[in-house]
């Protein structure tokens, strides 16, 4: 059986960077238990945002939450009282001080990113779509999106239902996992639905990446 690593993490110098960029051996424990809260906060808050990803960059006392979303005028709000309001709960959640900057980027198409594609699976799956369908039609659409040269679905769980849980899979295009300079976005979402969980699993094949 072959050994299955994290495409992420697998990658890392390689195509990816990292989601927490900084480095203190004084402060080390401090910051990442800060890192981990401030996420955790962010998952909670924005729950139907559709966040892309969370990156945190800390330099010179000066620490800069970046969020890349696909509904960046939810997190915005009115005047930018919802930019007001995480940031003065990161200041109480991590104690990183009053510099704190929040920067939002836009997603334009959702598909083009494994983490949104994977959530609008699994709210599908949760509002009780027909599993098979909602796999061709999120895959068609991944693989219509723009620098896409290969997706895959797997979903796992007891679905539609069944007695016996079961894994299923759907593929189109390239995916070579095993490539180190092959650009791959990779996601994890677990649905919860009324006789179970169900995971949802998303691979994209962006190209490879010669830098």
């Amino acid at each position: 059986m072959a050994h299955k690593v994290h495409p992420k993490g697998f990658r890392l110098k390689e195509t990816k960077d990292w989601g927490s960029r900084w480095f203190d051996k004084k402060k080390f424990q401090e910051f990442l238990q800060e890192d981990y809260r401030i996420r955790e906060f962010l998952e909670k808050k924005l729950k139907e945002a559709s966040v892309q990803n969370i990156e945190i960059e800390r330099f010179s006392g000066k620490t800069s939450v970046i969020i890349t979303t696909a509904r960046p005028g939810l997190i915005i709000g009115r005047g930018g009282a919802g930019i007001e309001e995480i940031k003065k709960a990161i200041q109480k959640i991590a104690k990183v001080g009053k510099d704190v900057r929040i920067e939002i980027r836009e997603v334009k198409n959702p598909w083009e990113y494994a983490s949104l594609a994977a959530a609008a699976i699994a709210q599908q799956i949760e509002k009780r779509m027909p599993v098979r369908r909602v796999m061709k039609q999120s895959l068609s659409k991944m693989t219509e999106a723009k620098g896409i040269e290969g997706a895959r679905i797997e979903v796992a769980g007891r679905l539609g239902g069944a007695e016996i849980a079961r894994r299923e899979w759907l593929q189109l295009g390239r995916m070579p996992r095993q490539t180190l300079r092959a650009d791959i976005d990779y996601f994890l979402v677990v649905a919860n639905t009324r006789y179970g969980t169900i995971g949802v699993k998303v691979w994209l094949y962006k190209g490879e990446k010669f830098e």
